[in-house]
């Protein structure tokens, strides 16, 4: 592609890796459910999570290092709880089926508690929790992922970007949905950063000598960087204990790098914790008082330069409805490596282009 960026119908999109999916060895459920997956993290904005993904999941799936079937083990289980052997098929499948139970435990219990070990990457968090709070539940996810960044003052790395997020179901107000890396940005960024030949900030990641950098291969190869430092550093340590330590998966420098290590499983954990959303008030009740925060929310005064206050994925809800619209945006690279793997498969090599 001689262009930087292209656009593309969400819905040929999805189904162009659907496809390559089932080519891949999936069967038609999990392929469905990875390119609604991927799909929608490029919808909401999150091109660092979405189909620029494929490339390495069909990697690992080709070399073996993935299971291609998803038939999880249910190693213990209670009315509220229950912890689940993925047995290494794809994180993303997984993790859909473990928000899924923890859902139905909440809606039975009251609250649901699962986790996942023996797992992979299972993409951008938001996905589960806004499941959970369009089933009218409260849920607090994460997940653990390979060690590139240092504990709070160390220059060795330690913990993954450990990202968490956070659904809560609204009225009539959107329903709001945290999403967030305890480094400054997921490494996925800078991942995407190096593929499309593009500089990052300065902040977001050291060198391996410990010194700032814009250039995103030095990032990669360096460290990246807690947000709000010892605080995020914090917050990266209790992803790992309860996505790791607590499910009986690996943490930090024992999880298996997803993109340079391909002998080993990775091994990753997810824990879900889900509340139904009328546990201690009406539902209906609860909100309305949602939708009340919300509004008074927007009305606190406006600093200089700012337009509005965005409540958490909101600014992801524009940027879907703009992407439904107009397509959705890929960058040259990106489109050119999807086409690569789908001539490795023998498919139609192209996307159409808007």
């Amino acid at each position: 592609m001689s262009t930087n960026v292209v656009r593309v119908q969400k819905e040929q999109l999805q189904d162009f890796v659907y496809r390559i999916f089932i080519s891949s060895g999936l069967d038609e459920n999990q392929s469905h459910v990875i390119a609604r997956h991927l799909v929608l993290a490029n919808l909401r904005g999150v091109d660092s999570h979405g189909v620029s993904r494929v490339a390495i999941y069909t990697k690992r799936l080709d070399l073996d290092l993935t299971n291609k079937q998803c038939d999880l083990l249910t190693v213990r289980e209670s009315a509220a709880s229950a912890l689940l052997d993925a047995r290494n098929c794809s994180g993303i499948a997984a993790a859909t089926k473990g928000i899924e139970l923890a859902v139905r435990k909440a809606k039975e219990s009251g609250i649901g508690v699962v986790g996942i070990y023996h797992s992979n990457h299972c993409g951008m968090l938001a996905d589960y929790t806004m499941y959970a709070a369009a089933n009218d539940c409260i849920a607090l996810a994460m997940t653990n992922a390979r060690a590139n960044m240092a504990p709070w003052g160390g220059r060795e790395r330690f913990f993954g970007t450990n990202p968490i997020s956070y659904g809560i179901p609204a009225g009539e107000e959107t329903d709001i949905v945290f999403d967030m890396a305890t480094s400054v940005v997921a490494r996925g960024k800078i991942i995407n950063a190096q593929k499309n030949q593009q500089s990052i900030p300065v902040g977001w990641a050291i060198t391996k000598e410990g010194k700032p950098t814009s250039d995103a291969t030095e990032a990669l190869e360096g460290l990246v960087l807690p947000v709000g430092g010892h605080k995020g550093s914090g917050i990266a340590m209790l992803v790992d204990i309860l996505s790791g330590l607590f499910t009986g998966a690996r943490y930090g420098p024992h999880i298996s790098d997803l993109y340079n290590n391909f002998e080993e499983h990775q091994n990753v954990g997810q824990f879900f914790m889900v509340m139904r959303a009328d546990l201690f008030q009406p539902l209906e009740q609860f909100k309305a008082r949602v939708d009340g925060m919300i509004r008074e929310i927007r009305q606190v005064p406006l600093v200089e330069g700012v337009e509005k206050i965005y409540l958490p994925g909101e600014m992801e809800q524009e940027v879907m409805a703009e992407r439904l619209r107009d397509g959705v945006p890929l960058s040259a690279q990106v489109y050119d490596e999807l086409a690569q793997v789908s001539r490795r498969y023998d498919l139609p090599q192209s996307l159409d282009v808007i």
